[in-house]
């Protein structure tokens, strides 16, 4: 089965080959001809995935499944959430989002927070939605070199390490974009 993703972000297309199986080849946005930046403006996790996956499918006329990917922190009301990419301003890097993140939180004894991803497959002109969230605490400071975004500042409840001290083994097992691609390929599977 060949499937697009609706991404340009390497690191995320490294993470993703991993997760799937063999049976699903993994095409990206470059290769299908989608050089342009997809609008997120959608004020959710779940309707930026559907907004990418229906941009994909309406303008290329492929099948295609699309994710976004939100920091929730609970004593920010759920902040940064869909603005994670860019909580320190447009064109923020991922330092300028962590260094905005810990200054909000230096005071700040509930460190509890969670990942969310939210995976869109439109295929054969039906969509499915699939949801992961892993749960775990915001660090006072930035540990480990692995990952992306705001990996060095988040752990994992039940872990001691944050997700960028991990492989990309370990973290792609229990992360929140691991368990959305896991009922994803259950899916695909099963059809």
């Amino acid at each position: 089965m060949k499937l697009v993703f609706a991404s340009n972000n390497l690191n995320k297309i490294k993470e993703m080959q991993l997760l799937l199986p063999s049976s699903i080849q993994i095409l990206s946005l470059e290769s299908i001809g989608c050089n342009e930046e997809i609008p997120e403006t959608a004020t959710s996790i779940e309707g930026n995935a559907i907004l990418k996956a229906n941009y994909v499918t309406s303008n290329y006329g492929y099948n295609c499944f699309a994710d976004d990917t939100g920091l929730e922190v609970e004593a920010l009301n759920g902040e940064p959430g869909v603005y994670s990419a860019r909580y320190a301003g447009e064109n923020s890097t991922a330092n300028e989002n962590m260094h905005k993140l810990l200054s909000k939180l230096k005071y700040e004894t509930n460190r509890k927070a969670n990942f969310k991803t939210v995976i869109c497959l439109n295929l054969k002109g039906k969509q499915y939605l699939f949801p992961g969230i892993i749960n775990g605490k915001i660090t006072k400071e930035k540990f480990g070199t692995n990952g992306f975004g705001y990996d060095p500042i988040f752990v994992a409840d039940s872990f001691d390490k944050t997700f960028a001290e991990l492989t990309i083994e370990e973290k792609s097992s229990i992360s929140h974009r691991g368990l959305s691609v896991k009922q994803l390929v259950e899916f695909c599977t099963n059809l």
